[in-house]
């Protein structure tokens, strides 16, 4: 991680969960990291958790990620205020409790569309438009699941719905913009990481007590998110799937 230190990184979701573990782990690693969320005083608190000469590296941003008017206007003021963007973690996910044949269910629907494609598609145009101006190494990491790379539709899971798709187009977006950013001729990574089960706010904390299934915790995630950030330059890793020992599915 040493070619990342005092390089900027944007992280969404970081709030809670997968994103405030990979937001704290990437000041502590030396970046200057700007955490956007919906819950942008749930970021500022996470400073808190860090060691006191690092809190001043952490920026918490207030920015809904279904928005394309606030992505495009946060995403400027950081390219001014921080000079450039190196790293972009599309962290930011949902997913609603609905069936697709249910009736009514357009809103939940859109949300996790919004959410889990179109915001992920917005940042990351945006983060490459900074990427692109100030021609610096660069990588983008999309948080992907296991959801999308086999479809879950057993009794045991009734709720996910659309949220396999998302991810399916996230899978399907990485290579994508692999191929855009060779073409671009800059040097810009895209990596999708798919974790298994991991133990956050998207499922009550009930399921994990009460389930049968083994799950990884969200800093397992984001050593893999170093992980992958710490290759270098002639290396891109481009899908890295991790589940917790034990999973079945």
């Amino acid at each position: 991680m040493e070619q990342w230190k005092n390089r900027v990184a944007v992280v969404t979701g970081a709030s809670a969960g997968i994103g405030a573990a990979i937001t704290k782990d990437l000041v502590k690693a030396g970046m200057i990291t700007i955490g956007l969320a919906r819950r942008s005083e749930r970021v500022e608190a996470l400073k808190k958790e860090l060691p006191a000469d690092l809190q001043q590296n952490l920026h918490a941003v207030k920015c809904d990620i279904t928005k394309e008017d606030e992505i495009i206007k946060v995403f400027d003021w950081i390219d001014r205020e921080f000079n450039g963007i190196d790293v972009l973690i599309n962290n930011a996910g949902i997913s609603r409790q609905t069936n697709l044949i249910k009736k009514d269910n357009s809103s939940l629907i859109r949300e996790v569309m919004d959410t889990n494609v179109m915001g992920l598609v917005f940042c990351t145009r945006e983060a490459f438009k900074s990427m692109d101006k100030h021609g610096r190494n660069s990588h983008v990491i999309h948080i992907n699941s296991i959801a999308g790379h086999q479809i879950f539709c057993k009794l045991e899971f009734p709720s996910l719905n659309i949220y396999g798709p998302t991810k399916y187009s996230v899978t399907a977006i990485t290579e994508i913009h692999r191929q855009e950013f060779i073409r671009s001729k800059r040097h810009i990574k895209v990596t999708s990481v798919s974790p298994g089960l991991v133990r956050t706010e998207i499922a009550p904390a009930a399921f994990y007590e009460l389930s049968k299934w083994p799950y990884l915790e969200a800093e397992d995630v984001s050593q893999s998110v170093l992980h992958v950030l710490g290759t270098p330059a002639h290396v891109q890793i481009h899908e890295l799937t991790i589940k917790p020992f034990g999973e079945e599915f």
